[in-house]
């Protein structure tokens, strides 16, 4: 099963789009934010997470957002999306990465995040070493940091 976990946010102020997508969206803090990084979830309600990341980029010239999918088994899901025309984006990947990059047929980048559901058991070894299969070749080409979204 493939769905929404998060919508991630690119900004240049963190605090300010905190402020400003928590009124807007009745949304609150999951937990404690770094200073480059904040998660707002619904304040009643299930919804998608809301992932507010600090970017350096102008948002008339950059991709600022992407979703990021949970799978319950990543590997067969980033399957099936390859099989329906997505491709993997040439991304360098930071040790023990839980997510792997891939791009839509019109070439937007998205996140596969492996995020069984609480209490469910593996269908792969805890070492992560699934994960690392799946994530495709590193690239020096571009290179995110994405922090575990909770």
């Amino acid at each position: 099963m493939l769905r929404i976990g998060s919508i991630v946010w690119g900004v240049r102020d963190v605090p300010r789009a905190v402020a400003f997508w928590s009124a807007a969206l009745s949304y609150r803090l999951l937990r404690e934010p770094s200073p480059d990084w904040a998660i707002l979830v619904p304040e009643a309600g299930p919804g998608p997470q809301l992932a507010i990341t600090v970017v350096s980029s102008e948002a008339d010239d950059h991709q600022r957002h992407h979703l990021h999918l949970y799978a319950d088994d990543s590997v067969l899901e980033i399957e099936r999306l390859l099989r329906l025309g997505a491709r993997r984006a040439d991304w360098r990947y930071p040790p023990g990465a839980d997510y792997t990059v891939l791009a839509d047929p019109d070439g937007n980048t998205f996140c596969v995040v492996e995020k069984r559901p609480t209490g469910a058991p593996a269908s792969a070894d805890e070492s992560g070493s699934r994960i690392a299969t799946i994530a495709g070749p590193t690239s020096p080409a571009r290179s995110r940091r994405r922090p575990s979204s909770g």
